[in-house]
């Protein structure tokens, strides 16, 4: 005779037993993102428009934090996204001291949360099926290994945005950089910085901002986005463009495109110097036409 099987209770989930949800219909996140691309693809529209499970997940999360008094920062693709670059994520990241996160799990697991297996430090939204991963103060970014870039006190590194506190800048930037430089398996932290770069049109001086370790590779991924030699270009319009401020552009070290400025409309503009096509939003060549 066959014996039906049951989903873990809490109570089994308490004593040590395999992991199950507090709501045994729900699908991880992740898993329903996977399993059905159609839904995938509608919950991707809708986390663009600031309305999905994950932002839902994060403002449940930070929300609880702040009711228990845990100093936290919003990290990793949530906070590029508010910083600038916007790409889909799949979990909400937290960064908390050692005894934020004991707090955390004394007073959330079994109240809509529940770690994905047993030891865990990171929990489950039980609701919403999305994972919450949790950075710890003093660890290190990106292998793990000793570094001269640790993570930080949230209570030093946060800003206040739309009511919930994230990691500011150039703290995300040097964790980024710090855990890319670390090994090829986080290679994807480079591209977000490099992608950050180009969507938020970061300057190249904000490396003189970043912890030395990081310095040079922020500057190296800048050239990739604004390389040396290129040559870049920009319409201005013929009735905005005064006298006045013509001179002040060359003077600057742009030059009049004499080909393309033959437009009644447009006088073209170009330079060769990253800095200024980036100061004056100047398109690479490559994208005009011919």
């Amino acid at each position: 005779m066959s014996t039906a099987l049951t989903p873990p209770t809490l109570a089994t989930v308490q004593q040590g037993a395999t992991v199950a949800l507090e709501n045994p219909e729900c699908v991880p996140y992740e898993q329903r993102l996977n399993q059905n691309s159609r839904w995938a693809l509608s919950e991707g529209s809708v986390f663009f428009e600031d309305k999905g499970a994950v932002q839902q997940a994060m403002r449940r999360i930070a929300k609880r934090l702040d009711e228990l008094g845990v100093p936290y920062a919003i990290v990793g693709g949530m906070a590029l996204f508010q910083h600038g670059f916007r790409r889909f994520t799949e979990d909400v990241d937290i960064l908390v001291t050692r005894e934020g996160l004991k707090t955390i799990h004394e007073n959330l697991e079994g109240r809509g949360y529940l770690p994905p297996f047993t030891g865990s430090k990171h929990l489950r939204d039980t609701e919403l099926g999305v994972k919450v991963e949790f950075l710890v103060a003093g660890g290190y970014p990106g292998d793990g290994k000793p570094k001269p870039v640790v993570f930080p006190d949230p209570v030093t590194v946060a800003e206040v945005i739309d009511g919930r506190k994230y990691l500011r800048l150039t703290s995300l930037i040097e964790l980024k950089l710090a855990s890319g430089m670390s090994s090829e398996q986080r290679a994807k932290d480079l591209n977000d910085i490099q992608q950050l770069i180009k969507a938020a049109h970061l300057p190249l001086d904000l490396a003189e901002q970043l912890h030395p370790y990081v310095q040079e590779t922020y500057r190296t991924l800048w050239s990739f986005e604004w390389p040396a030699g290129r040559r870049y270009l920009r319409a201005w319009p013929r009735e905005s463009l005064t006298p006045e401020t013509l001179d002040g552009l060359l003077a600057e070290g742009l030059i009049v495109d004499a080909n393309r400025s033959t437009d009644t409309q447009f006088v073209f503009l170009e330079t060769t110097h990253p800095q200024i096509a980036f100061r004056y939003d100047m398109p690479d060549e490559s994208e005009y036409r011919e």
